[in-house]
């Protein structure tokens, strides 16, 4: 045999015996290693989705999306966004690792849109800010730091119903998960009672989470004066809020009012978490691009927060991605763009206020006799619509009409060419 050959052959044998060592090693007494593993319940959102996607009907609608579309139900790419990204690719810049907290002007811009350039947190600087993977990278970051240094009690009070990542992000996180009235599915509006009543209830040095407009699933916001009663019993009961805000701007079209809780509160000497994203307002999506702010009490505090907030992030994902937070600093930081996006930002809260009016008064033409004042009530992309589980799948069934058995619908859904439509097959299941 030449040593070519010998060769050649110890070589297959070493691979003959690496294959079955592996086969080996990698059954155990059940069968495989991974045979005990359970299947996971679909995401009830995403599942709506594959459903619509199979249906071959010409009238079908997607109200489950959770993306802002146009009137023609196509995705919208904002023209300041492709502008930003032009200014980007002309300036060939570096793909060098960004810090672990981020892109500092990213930073900087992202907390000064949320609280506003003269808040006072700023102005001290007192506020601890890093990047993050959106707005659910936020609370995933902020629930791991509470986890491991909020003094109180590490439980975290979620409004009912909430937006469903809510739970395990935050279950993951290491803390329980507790649960307070918000939504009334009688007036399809506030349960501010019982909201009240639940806050009162709490255990002091607790969390609460807080949704800063367009609540997620509901569209149901408190007036500025129920946020003001609501300030004043948080901080009688020693609570410590975590703002959830994924909507500045896109729920009113207007930024500063829909950052009126979170400025207000702080305003009122609350200190506070706040998770922001740009997934909404800017229709960033897929570049994840979010921030975390803490607002502490000092500046040695703030030091301090960030030097542990790095340390969580480092071996998570050691530092965020960097296109979506040049474009938004390009964004924010050219006072031209700026104006655009505002204008643009506008634009889609107007289509979506504009087309749950349009629905109300379809609902009426169709002959509905039900209250649909909640329609209009309510704000932001969703639409808590207060439809049944069998009346959402007769929906479905019938009408080619895909949205979650709660009821709730994406308003970006709907469009001026499907609306009628839609208000005949409601108005055809729940006049029953």
């Amino acid at each position: 045999m030449s040593i070519f050959s010998e060769k050649l052959f110890s070589a297959s044998s070493f691979l003959l015996h690496k294959t079955v060592v592996r086969v080996g090693t990698r059954l155990n007494s059940s069968g495989s290693w991974w045979c005990n593993v359970p299947m996971g319940p679909p995401d009830p959102i995403l599942g709506v989705t594959e459903a619509f996607k199979k249906d071959q009907s010409k009238k079908k609608i997607n109200l489950g999306v959770g993306a802002y579309r146009d009137n023609c139900g196509k995705p919208y790419v904002l023209g300041s966004v492709r502008k930003a990204e032009d200014i980007i690719a002309d300036n060939f810049l570096e793909k060098e690792y960004l810090p672990i907290s981020g892109m500092p002007e990213f930073c900087d811009l992202s907390s000064k849109l949320a609280l506003g350039e003269d808040n006072i947190a700023i102005q001290e600087n007192r506020h601890a800010v890093v990047q993050t993977l959106s707005g659910t990278g936020a609370l995933r970051i902020g629930g791991a730091f509470l986890a491991r240094f909020f003094p109180g009690c590490k439980e975290i009070n979620l409004p009912t119903p909430t937006w469903g990542n809510h739970i395990p992000v935050f279950k993951d996180s290491g803390l329980s998960v507790k649960r307070y009235s918000y939504y009334d599915q009688k007036t399809c509006g506030l349960d501010f009672k019982n909201l009240l009543l639940d806050v009162s209830k709490m255990t002091p040095s607790s969390i609460i989470l807080l949704h800063a407009c367009a609540h997620n699933p509901t569209g149901v916001d408190l007036t500025h004066d129920q946020w003001a009663e609501l300030s004043a019993l948080i901080k009688q009961k020693s609570l410590y809020p975590f703002f959830d805000m994924a909507y500045q701007g896109f729920a009113s079209g207007d930024l500063d009012d829909d950052a009126f809780a979170v400025r207000y509160f702080i305003e009122e000497g609350h200190d506070v978490f706040l998770a922001q994203s740009f997934a909404k307002n800017m229709g960033l999506y897929g570049e994840r691009i979010g921030a975390l702010t803490v607002v502490c009490d000092n500046k040695e505090e703030k030091n301090k927060v960030m030097s542990q907030l790095k340390i969580i992030i480092r071996p998570m994902y050691s530092s965020p991605p960097l296109n979506g937070a040049r474009i938004v600093t390009t964004i924010l930081s050219n006072e031209e763009l700026k104006c655009q996006w505002i204008a643009e930002l506008k634009g889609m809260a107007d289509r979506i206020i504009g087309i749950r009016q349009q629905l109300k008064d379809e609902l009426a033409k169709a002959g509905s006799k039900r209250n649909w004042d909640h329609i209009t009530n309510q704000i932001g992309m969703f639409c808590f619509t207060g439809l049944n589980e069998p009346q959402v799948e007769k929906l479905t069934k019938d009408f080619s009409i895909y949205l979650t058995k709660d009821g709730r619908i994406s308003m970006a859904g709907v469009t001026t060419k499907n609306v009628k439509y839609l208000a005949e097959s409601v108005h055809e299941v729940t006049a029953a």
